[in-house]
């Protein structure tokens, strides 16, 4: 969108930014007074995680914009290094979804988030550039005359940058603050693996992969990744913009939530081995450590040795999308709200780490192997089912399955009356936190066992909205 030169303001004797736009952006003088109007507008965007825009001018047939100076490196030279550390990522990402926030709640949107358009400052503060400067090169649908005749959206399709561009943008639908909690969303998923979400370099091809793949989820990448902070990142990612976040007012506080949660002690990194004794050593130690650890069954160790499963004690675990058997689609709604309800009663065990539904609904009707989508979502087992509604009555079949061995643990098949539907969800839940053994509290116990149902609203099937509580 220009060049950028490091400039002196004698005037006010301060250095700015002097991003002279390409020759022909601006045709005419109506398209030049228009960005000028928006610009100065953009100009009122005061936020010390916003880059500010100073003026617009001309100077012999050159258009240039006078932004503020802002010192320091782009984030994508931070990630260049590799991934960044969790804390980082939380104090980082916060500052920027507080700039998009600031900007959204005057109706501006940024259109073109990346990390070489946010810059840190050499004491850590987050400035966003650029913001709105893609709107403003987008000829005005309102003003006949001011349209502009080539346009970088005319030569180029769509406006962005391909990587980071929300489904909707290549879709070309309308584009609110939504798109940007996408790209803000491909911006820390750099930051916490080093790549970006989809590592496809050739145009169509990753296209493609925004529109109709599922990115790779960050633990897979980077094992140092927390289950939070790829819930967050997942969630923006979202290719469906009703499920984002949906507002970066949100978005901003769950990562700072996330910062304030105490950080992941590091992994120390063990001393070369310099003998062939020291292994032999080190060998022994560990052969005795395994011995011990299966001789008092920790964990369920020796029961997973001697290939009795059953008895082994899971701690965390996925459920898959539940597979929608009655062949009408509008029945996805229902059975979409029953994965829903399941997932909420078990993550609601403290005893057992439940994944989000996030994270979960990507694997909807995939193919992967449950040991691969256990590795993925690093979750000891899986529950998949399916549900058939006919009529008043619900029929679920649900199977538990352990990751290691792809072996079934335990499957049932329940049928009750849509009236009845929460005590059912409530059976299914009880019955697969006795079959991973994990200890229920009273209360936990209580609320699986319908006694709080009472509190809750039955759910009623809707023809198009789906579930309502």
């Amino acid at each position: 969108m220009g060049v950028v030169y490091w400039a002196r303001d004698e005037r006010l004797d301060r250095d700015v930014a002097l991003k002279v736009l390409p020759s022909g952006t601006l045709a005419d003088e109506a398209a030049r007074k228009r960005f000028r109007k928006e610009a100065l507008a953009l100009s009122q965007l005061n936020h010390p995680n916003i880059a500010t825009v100073y003026d617009f001018d001309t100077d012999q047939g050159m258009d240039f914009l006078v932004m503020e100076y802002i010192p320091g490196v782009t984030l994508d030279e931070k990630v260049a290094a590799g991934p960044l550390v969790e804390q980082e990522i939380s104090r980082l990402g916060t500052q920027l979804a507080q700039g998009l926030a600031a900007a959204h709640e005057v109706g501006v949107v940024h259109r073109d988030l990346k990390p070489g358009n946010v810059r840190v400052t050499p004491d850590g503060r987050v400035k966003i550039l650029d913001f709105g400067l893609a709107e403003l090169l987008r000829p005005g649908d309102e003003d006949k005359e001011a349209r502009v005749t080539a346009t970088l959206s005319q030569a180029q399709g769509v406006m962005g940058t391909l990587p980071y561009m929300s489904p909707e943008q290549l879709q070309e639908k309308n584009v609110d603050s939504r798109s940007d909690i996408y790209a803000a969303g491909a911006v820390l998923y750099e930051l916490a693996t080093g790549q970006r979400p989809f590592v496809e370099t050739r145009g169509v091809r990753l296209i493609d992969a925004i529109l109709h793949q599922a990115p790779p989820a960050p633990t897979t990448l980077n094992p140092h990744v927390s289950f939070q902070l790829e819930r967050i990142i997942l969630k923006a990612l979202d290719k469906d913009p009703k499920r984002r976040y949906p507002s970066a007012r949100e978005l901003s506080l769950d990562l700072e939530r996330l910062g304030a949660l105490p950080p992941v002690p590091a992994v120390l990194t063990p001393r070369p081995v310099r003998s062939w004794f020291t292994l032999l050593v080190l060998a022994l130690a560990a052969t005795a450590l395994i011995t011990a650890l299966v001789a008092v069954n920790v964990n369920g160790l020796r029961d997973w040795f001697r290939g009795n499963p059953n008895a082994a004690s899971i701690r965390s675990l996925a459920v898959l999308p539940l597979e929608n058997l009655s062949g009408d689609k509008e029945q996805e709604y229902f059975v979409d709200g029953m994965t829903d309800e399941l997932i909420t009663d078990l993550a609601r065990i403290s005893s057992l780490r439940v994944i989000s539904r996030t994270s979960v609904m990507q694997y909807k009707g995939t193919n992967k192997p449950l040991p691969q989508i256990a590795r993925e979502l690093n979750v000891g087992a899986v529950v998949e089912g399916t549900v058939m509604r006919s009529g008043n009555r619900v029929r679920i079949t649900a199977q538990l399955v352990q990751a290691p061995t792809d072996k079934h643990l335990w499957a049932e098949t329940y049928e009750r009356d849509l009236r009845n539907v929460l005590a059912l969800q409530g059976d299914v839940a009880r019955d697969i936190t006795s079959k991973v053994q994990v200890k229920l509290t009273s209360q936990e116990h209580a609320r699986l066992s319908g006694r709080n149902l009472s509190t809750r609203r039955p759910m009623k099937p809707t023809s198009r909205a789906g579930i309502t509580w």
